[in-house]
């Protein structure tokens, strides 16, 4: 059984012109916003890297230390790499939580305010 979406309640929003978005980006606003975006996703970013890094140069160099046995089979080696995981996807939500509480309600009043034409 196909559905169809049904058709949207609101008007198209209006388009800005270019100039409208080279001043919206040229703004103290849009500054502040990537600002906010940039101290928080870069020093991550490093930091995730690294820590990639230092996993594959342990594996490569430090085969001893990472065949150690933390419990039974399971040696630092898989403690380090499941740990990757983790940090992914604990990465991945703080920035999903912080972006929400602090970057889209700022990138929301800029695009409203451009699309509304005030």
């Amino acid at each position: 059984m196909a559905t169809e979406t049904p058709p949207p309640t609101q008007s198209p929003a209006r388009l800005p012109s270019t100039e409208e978005f080279t001043e919206v980006q040229q703004s103290a606003e849009f500054g502040e916003l990537r600002r906010a975006h940039r101290s928080f996703a870069f020093p991550l970013t490093i930091a995730f890297a690294a820590w990639y890094l230092l996993y594959v140069l342990l594996s490569n160099y430090a085969g001893d230390f990472m065949g150690t046995k933390v419990a039974g089979h399971i040696n630092v080696a898989l403690v380090l790499g499941l740990a990757q995981f983790l940090t992914t996807f604990l990465i991945a939500w703080w920035y999903a939580r912080r972006a929400a509480a602090r970057l889209d309600p700022r990138a929301e009043a800029i695009k409203s305010r451009m699309e509304g034409g005030a």
